[in-house]
Protein backbone atom coordinates (compact mmCIF):
# COMPACT_ATOMS: atom_id res chain seq x y z
CA UNK A 1 0.00 0.00 0.00
CA UNK A 2 0.77 3.55 -0.42
CA UNK A 3 0.18 4.45 2.98
CA UNK A 4 -0.15 1.98 5.59
CA UNK A 5 -2.69 2.07 8.77
CA UNK A 6 -0.17 1.12 11.21
CA UNK A 7 -2.93 1.21 13.56
CA UNK A 8 -4.61 -1.64 12.32
CA UNK A 9 -1.64 -4.07 12.32
CA UNK A 10 -1.44 -7.10 14.81
CA UNK A 11 2.38 -6.77 15.37
CA UNK A 12 3.17 -2.67 14.06
CA UNK A 13 6.77 -3.71 15.41
CA UNK A 14 7.44 -6.51 12.77
CA UNK A 15 6.47 -3.74 10.14
CA UNK A 16 8.76 -1.04 11.35
CA UNK A 17 11.56 -3.69 11.43
CA UNK A 18 10.94 -5.09 8.22
CA UNK A 19 11.33 -1.26 7.17
CA UNK A 20 14.63 -1.35 8.63
CA UNK A 21 15.65 -4.48 7.29
CA UNK A 22 15.04 -3.38 3.72
CA UNK A 23 17.22 -0.32 4.32
CA UNK A 24 20.15 -2.81 5.53
CA UNK A 25 19.98 -4.98 2.98
CA UNK A 26 19.50 -2.29 0.05
CA UNK A 27 22.68 -0.51 1.82
CA UNK A 28 24.52 -3.77 2.93
CA UNK A 29 24.28 -2.58 6.54
CA UNK A 30 23.57 -4.15 9.87
CA UNK A 31 20.06 -4.26 11.40
CA UNK A 32 21.78 -3.67 15.21
CA UNK A 33 22.94 -0.88 13.93
CA UNK A 34 19.68 0.91 12.47
CA UNK A 35 16.68 2.88 14.03
CA UNK A 36 13.48 3.98 13.12
CA UNK A 37 13.49 7.33 12.13
CA UNK A 38 10.34 9.92 11.48
CA UNK A 39 9.38 12.13 8.77
CA UNK A 40 6.33 14.00 9.63
CA UNK A 41 4.64 15.04 6.64
CA UNK A 42 2.37 18.12 6.10
CA UNK A 43 -0.37 15.58 4.93
CA UNK A 44 -3.29 14.76 6.84
CA UNK A 45 -4.91 12.56 4.15
CA UNK A 46 -3.44 9.30 3.58
CA UNK A 47 -5.27 9.76 -0.50
CA UNK A 48 -2.96 12.35 -1.04
CA UNK A 49 -0.05 10.37 -1.44
CA UNK A 50 -0.51 8.79 -5.00
CA UNK A 51 3.16 6.92 -4.67
CA UNK A 52 4.75 5.08 -1.82
CA UNK A 53 7.98 6.20 0.27
CA UNK A 54 11.48 5.77 -1.48
CA UNK A 55 12.56 5.38 1.66
CA UNK A 56 11.03 3.50 4.47
CA UNK A 57 7.02 3.92 4.69
CA UNK A 58 4.27 5.85 5.23
CA UNK A 59 2.25 5.07 8.09
CA UNK A 60 -0.99 6.72 9.41
CA UNK A 61 -3.37 6.35 12.11
CA UNK A 62 -1.20 7.51 15.17
CA UNK A 63 -1.86 10.10 18.00
CA UNK A 64 -0.22 12.60 19.87
CA UNK A 65 -1.09 12.65 23.62
CA UNK A 66 0.48 15.53 26.03
CA UNK A 67 1.35 17.75 23.16
CA UNK A 68 -0.02 18.89 19.54
CA UNK A 69 1.32 18.69 16.46
CA UNK A 70 1.70 22.12 14.08
CA UNK A 71 1.61 21.96 10.49
CA UNK A 72 2.69 25.27 10.17
CA UNK A 73 5.94 24.68 12.34
CA UNK A 74 6.17 20.85 11.67
CA UNK A 75 7.47 20.65 15.16
CA UNK A 76 5.64 19.91 19.03
CA UNK A 77 3.86 22.77 20.51
CA UNK A 78 1.64 22.55 24.06
CA UNK A 79 -1.33 20.94 23.96
CA UNK A 80 -4.66 23.48 23.53
CA UNK A 81 -6.52 23.61 26.83
CA UNK A 82 -8.90 20.68 27.29
CA UNK A 83 -7.68 18.54 24.04
CA UNK A 84 -6.59 15.24 25.06
CA UNK A 85 -5.49 13.95 22.00
CA UNK A 86 -4.27 15.43 18.86
CA UNK A 87 -3.79 13.84 15.52
CA UNK A 88 -0.77 13.26 13.78
CA UNK A 89 -0.28 13.71 9.87
CA UNK A 90 0.73 11.33 7.74
CA UNK A 91 4.85 9.94 8.85
CA UNK A 92 7.20 8.56 6.72
CA UNK A 93 9.37 5.93 8.93
CA UNK A 94 12.16 4.78 7.07
CA UNK A 95 15.53 4.02 9.07
CA UNK A 96 18.57 5.93 9.99
CA UNK A 97 22.21 5.38 11.78
CA UNK A 98 22.03 4.63 15.45
CA UNK A 99 24.94 6.86 15.72
CA UNK A 100 23.11 10.00 14.09
CA UNK A 101 22.47 12.45 16.87
CA UNK A 102 19.66 15.22 15.78
CA UNK A 103 19.45 18.59 17.94
CA UNK A 104 16.24 20.08 19.24
CA UNK A 105 14.16 16.38 18.76
CA UNK A 106 12.29 14.68 21.46
CA UNK A 107 12.47 11.00 21.75
CA UNK A 108 8.46 10.24 21.65
CA UNK A 109 7.54 6.96 22.76
CA UNK A 110 4.82 5.43 20.93
CA UNK A 111 2.27 2.77 22.22
CA UNK A 112 -0.48 0.78 21.72
CA UNK A 113 -2.74 1.94 24.24
CA UNK A 114 -3.76 5.06 26.56
CA UNK A 115 -2.69 2.28 29.09
CA UNK A 116 0.56 2.62 27.80
CA UNK A 117 2.29 0.05 30.02
CA UNK A 118 3.79 -3.47 28.11
CA UNK A 119 2.13 -1.87 24.80
CA UNK A 120 5.29 -0.22 23.36
CA UNK A 121 5.95 -0.31 20.13
CA UNK A 122 8.60 2.60 18.96
CA UNK A 123 10.58 5.68 19.94
CA UNK A 124 9.84 8.64 16.93
CA UNK A 125 12.13 11.48 16.85
CA UNK A 126 9.79 14.87 16.88
CA UNK A 127 11.14 18.09 15.98
CA UNK A 128 11.31 20.48 18.81
CA UNK A 129 12.07 23.87 19.61
CA UNK A 130 11.95 23.10 23.70
CA UNK A 131 14.35 21.06 25.42
CA UNK A 132 12.74 16.76 25.74
CA UNK A 133 12.33 17.23 29.39
CA UNK A 134 9.48 19.52 28.87
CA UNK A 135 7.68 16.82 26.63
CA UNK A 136 9.11 14.03 29.40
CA UNK A 137 7.21 15.55 31.89
CA UNK A 138 4.02 16.19 30.41
CA UNK A 139 3.69 12.39 29.43
CA UNK A 140 4.18 13.48 25.61
CA UNK A 141 3.66 10.17 23.83
CA UNK A 142 2.04 8.61 20.41
CA UNK A 143 -0.66 6.79 20.81
CA UNK A 144 -2.12 4.14 18.22
CA UNK A 145 -5.17 3.27 19.75
CA UNK A 146 -7.50 6.47 19.98
CA UNK A 147 -11.04 6.71 19.53
CA UNK A 148 -11.50 9.52 16.75
CA UNK A 149 -14.92 11.36 15.81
Amino acid sequence: PTVTWVSGLFNPTSFLTAVMQTTAQAQSLELDKLRVATEVTKKMDPSEFSTPSRDGAYVHGLALEGARWSLNSTMLEPSAAGEMTCAMPVINCKAASVDKVESNVYECPCYKHLRRGPTYVFSAPLKTKAPPAKWVLAGTALIMDVATK
